[in-house]
């Protein structure tokens, strides 16, 4: 334990605390306030509804936003002193990501009984989609005014919107759950991106002068291709997944029941609170030494520390949980999710295996690797829907997470592959 608090305190720490990490508790507390609220007063039926909802906002919010963030957020940093080149990042992220949003928020509220069709089945929340349509651009503002403040380094100002934000959002979605039930989640859902905006709206007065620069005849197709791998790279993952997801959840609700997707999501979610926090340390430690990483010696040496200071203890916590999973389901939602129990080993050795390849595979975007990456991306999201719905047909509702564990484990043996030479070759001096 001495050598792990060492380790924390001399390599980790100092990166976790920015932006992410204070934010990483308040998100996860939000969601288990969220989780139980919808555990009591909706139950296992209504998890999977809003599984579906909020799989689909993730979707429509990266494909509106064009996955243009990270991008934006690195050449405001890099051009904040060029005047010139400034304007054209503000102006082409800006005027693209208005275009992109207003069609995805036209074609959400013109498709909306399609969308509900797709999401809800028989049961009619047009008007839900009708609302996230109608937010969506406040979202995409939202993240456009993130990237400025995040270029900008302006830490504390986004670390404060994002508890306020995150705070109000909880108290709001609390509050419609217990007056609505399923109807006040699912808005909850919808409208959120909206109150964020209107909350940073406040924090952003500061950069007014920012304003002048956003013009549309500084729109850059040069600045356009430098972002477009960021946006690729980004859509791959954040737009194919949440689809992928509601796919498979529609096929659970189809050949088995809601109340089985709803025992699915809830392992999902408990699954993704522990992952926010190994996702965290992994993109705030791991990937910048990574980046600066060009010998195979280096970045062995880098892969095999991370293994062993720190998987041995998430490897800890996911036996704990697995040995007191009734208890964790039961304090996170309520007995009626019980039989979510069942799901765990299949889940928590799919994680492992998926963080372990995370570990590795980040050498793609440090890199900038960025075909291998999509192809890759893409590749594993097939295989999970497909891997999963077979399994779903021979296993049952077992079956879903044991296609999590099957793909994970394909996809680690793949990135082992790739990057066979510089895990297990002879060491030379050359480059990764």
């Amino acid at each position: 334990m001495k050598k792990f608090n060492k380790y924390i305190n001399t390599n980790v720490l100092f990166n976790v605390a920015n932006l992410n990490s204070f934010t990483l508790g308040i998100r996860i507390i939000a969601g288990l306030f969220t989780s139980k609220f919808i555990a009591i007063f909706i139950g296992a039926e209504g998890l999977a509804l809003v599984g579906n909802i909020s799989s689909f906002l993730k979707a429509i919010q990266s494909f509106s936003a064009l996955g243009f963030y990270k991008g934006v957020v690195k050449y405001i940093a890099e051009f904040k002193e060029k005047s010139e080149k400034l304007s054209e990042v503000l102006s082409t992220s800006f005027y693209i990501g208005f275009l992109s949003t207003m069609l995805s928020a036209f074609g959400c509220y013109y498709f909306a009984e399609y969308i509900n069709a797709f999401l809800f089945g028989s049961s009619d929340y047009v008007y839900v989609i009708e609302i996230l349509a109608i937010v969506l651009p406040f979202y995409t503002l939202n993240a456009f005014c993130f990237a400025i403040m995040n270029g900008y380094s302006k830490y504390k100002f986004l670390l404060i919107i994002n508890i306020i934000g995150q705070v109000a959002g909880l108290l709001i979605t609390l509050l419609l759950i217990w007056q609505d039930r399923i109807d006040g989640a699912l808005v909850a859902i919808a409208i959120t991106p909206g109150l964020v905006f209107l909350i940073t709206l406040v924090g952003i007065l500061f950069r007014t002068s920012l304003v002048p620069f956003i013009k549309i005849t500084n729109v850059s197709s040069k600045i356009l291709s430098k972002l477009s791998p960021y946006s690729v790279m980004a859509l791959s993952s954040a737009v194919a997944l949440p689809i992928v997801m509601i796919l498979i959840r529609n096929y659970i609700i189809g050949e088995i029941g809601l109340k089985e997707a709803g025992y699915w999501e809830a392992m999902n979610r408990i699954s993704d609170y522990y992952l926010m926090f190994v996702n965290s340390l992994i993109a705030l430690y791991l990937v910048p030494k990574l980046t600066k990483i060009n010998t195979k010696k280096d970045f062995r040496k880098e892969v095999i520390s991370f293994y062993k200071n720190l998987m041995p203890y998430f490897a800890g916590l996911l036996i704990v949980m697995y040995f007191t999973r009734k208890l964790v389901v039961t304090l996170i939602f309520s007995d009626e999710f019980l039989p979510t129990g069942d799901l765990f080993l299949w889940q928590i050795l799919g994680d492992f295996i998926r963080v372990l390849a995370m570990v590795i595979a980040y050498q793609f975007l440090a890199k900038k690797m960025f075909s291998h990456f999509i192809i890759l991306e893409i590749f594993l999201f097939v295989t999970l829907y497909f891997s999963s719905v077979y399994l779903i047909d021979v296993f049952g509702l077992e079956g879903a997470v044991m296609g999590h564990f099957f793909t994970h484990l394909l996809h680690f043996g793949i990135v082992i592959l790739i990057f066979s030479s510089s895990l297990f070759g002879i060491i030379q001096d050359d480059t990764v």
